[in-house]
């Protein structure tokens, strides 16, 4: 089954991002940055999200990621599914915090249960069919809305939305241009899926920036 290994951002400033990552979500190999100066504006296409137990760590992963330079999208709150926040990091991707739960049952931790790539994709169904086509299963299916694969043992789920749901669901217009800037490190070749994000193999690795 192909898997995603790590999420590779692409950014200006890579020293500048490895740095962020690592005082603010500490995600280890989950994450990679490495420099690029493709031009992009706009919505991006995609979200990162970190699904955590309860609110007062969505509460702490926020607080450190502002200290280090994100700018907030959408404050902490509660909604009907849970609570979360959206920010955007100092490199320009967005992310997303969030726990189904909505009260706390314990002190604040680290501990990230899940790490979601969530793609903008104009037909969520193509999408999924190009995906089943690539080794994927899938998970969760909700016709054109949304789509989750099955993981198994890999350490960053998938999931399909419209772009123009993903970019509501975070706060910002739908519109962008450009590089996407990220990279999907997994399965066994290199492809390209139908709305311009690349897989590079797994087994080619790509190295984290070096800090200053």
């Amino acid at each position: 089954m192909t898997s995603i290994a790590s999420v590779i951002l692409e950014t200006s400033d890579p020293a500048g991002a490895e740095r962020f990552y690592d005082d603010a979500f500490d995600l280890g190999d989950r994450l990679q940055v490495r420099p690029a100066d493709a031009p992009t504006s706009g919505f991006r296409g995609f979200a990162l999200s970190l699904v955590v137990a309860q609110p007062n760590i969505v509460d702490a992963l926020t607080d450190a990621a502002t200290r280090h330079g994100a700018a907030i999208l959408k404050p902490a709150k509660k909604s009907f599914w849970g609570y979360g926040s959206v920010l955007r990091a100092p490199d320009g991707a967005i992310w997303k915090i969030a726990s189904t739960a909505k009260k706390n049952s314990g002190p604040p931790t680290r501990q990230i249960d899940d790490f979601v790539l969530l793609l903008g994709v104009a037909d969520v169904p193509a999408t999924k069919q190009f995906y089943v086509g690539h080794g994927l299963s899938v998970a969760k299916s909700f016709g054109s809305k949304y789509v989750e694969f099955d993981s198994g043992n890999s350490p960053v789920k998938l999931a399909l939305y419209s772009r123009r749901a993903a970019a509501k669901d975070v706060g910002v217009a739908a519109d962008g241009t450009g590089s996407h800037r990220i990279v999907i490190l997994g399965g066994s070749a290199p492809f390209t899926d139908p709305d311009g994000f690349a897989w590079e193999a797994a087994t080619a690795g790509a190295p984290r920036a070096t800090s200053l």
